[in-house]
C-alpha cells in the first residue's frame, strides 16, 4: 500500500541518472523474537543487521527500495532496483560491479557508470566526472536515517519495517515538493 502511494506521489522523476546503493541498519535487541522468525535480519560481526537497498533519481529522490538481511550482497539486488526504469546512466559503487548488471544495463540502453572492482582482470573505464554525482544516493540515506526508526530497526516483523521505508521516502518527497 505504501509503495503504491509513493509511486502515485512521484509525478515526474528525473531518470537521466539512476543511482543505487545499500546501507546497513542495526537491529535493536527488542526487535528480535518475532513470531515466525526474524526475517530480513542477518548476523554480522556487530550483531543483527538489516540492509536497505535504494534507487534514487537524478535529483536524489528515492524511487525504489528493497530490504534484505544484513550480509546480503549488494550486486544481487541491483537488478530488482533497476527493473522497469528507463534511465540514461546507472551510477553504482564497486560492490555492484557484476557482469550480469552491466549486461542488463547495456541491453536496456543504460550506460553503467560503475568503477571496476580491484580484482577484475580487465578493468572497465567509467566516467569519473559523472560518478562524482553519486553522493546524491548517500544523501538520500542521510535523509532516511535522520528518522530514528530507520537509523535503528525496532520493528520485529519485516512487513512493519518494510512499510516504514516508503513512508519515510514519501515524507522526503512531500518535504521537497
Amino acid at each position: 500500500m505504501w509503495e503504491s502511494l509513493l509511486e502515485q506521489r512521484i509525478d515526474e522523476p528525473d531518470y537521466e541518472w539512476l543511482m543505487i546503493d545499500a546501507s546497513h541498519v542495526k537491529v535493536h535487541a527488542h526487535a528480535r523474537g518475532a513470531v515466525g522468525g526474524n526475517r530480513s535480519m542477518g548476523r554480522t560481526k556487530g550483531g543483527l543487521n538489516t540492509k536497505i537497498h535504494l534507487a534514487v533519481e537524478a535529483q536524489g529522490m528515492p524511487v525504489r527500495m528493497v530490504v534484505t538481511a544484513g550480509p546480503a550482497a549488494d550486486g544481487r539486488q541491483a537488478g530488482e532496483l533497476i527493473e522497469g526504469i528507463e534511465a540514461d546512466y546507472l551510477l553504482a559503487d564497486r560492490a555492484d560491479d557484476t557482469d550480469s548488471l552491466v549486461e542488463a544495463c547495456l541491453q536496456r540502453d543504460i550506460e553503467p557508470v560503475i568503477p571496476s572492482k580491484r580484482n577484475r582482470k580487465q578493468p572497465r573505464a567509467h566516467d569519473e566526472h559523472l560518478y562524482r554525482h553519486r553522493h546524491l544516493v548517500e544523501n538520500a540515506f542521510l535523509w532516511l536515517k535522520r528518522w530514528r526508526g530507520m537509523a535503528t530497526r525496532y520493528a520485529k516483523n519485516t512487513a512493519s519495517f518494510l512499510a516504514a521505508v516508503p513512508i519515510r521516502c514519501l515524507a522526503i518527497w512531500i518535504s521537497v515538493l
